[in-house]
């Protein structure tokens, strides 16, 4: 069950992943340079009350280092790279173990 959720995490992950890589492509081409959205000039534009909670959070209840060196460097890398990241680590997670075979030997 636990492996089933975090296969089902990678794949909305690595929708939002794919999402963000076909708006970025789209502002390449309109403006014919390379452009990539940073995750907080995205996170902003849907929701900037929920990242001022989110660093509220942070910076009280965790630590107030975390916020600043830690989590504004994630912040500052662009959308789909973050996303794809996470995609591969809750994937990873959720893979299904090889079972060893019943032979010494297997060809």
């Amino acid at each position: 069950m636990l492996r089933f959720l975090f296969r089902l995490v990678g794949m909305f992950a690595l929708a939002v992943a794919v999402i963000m890589s076909v708006l970025d492509a789209t502002r390449t081409v309109a403006a014919s340079r390379l452009v990539m959205t940073p995750l907080n000039t995205s996170w902003i534009t849907v929701s900037p009350d929920s990242l001022a909670a989110a660093q509220q959070f942070v910076q009280t209840r965790l630590h107030p280092l975390l916020w600043d060196p830690v989590i504004v460097a994630v912040l500052n890398l662009p959308g789909f790279v973050v996303f794809g990241i996470a995609a591969f680590l809750f994937f990873a997670l959720g893979r299904r173990r090889r079972r060893p075979g019943h032979f010494a030997i297997e060809s």
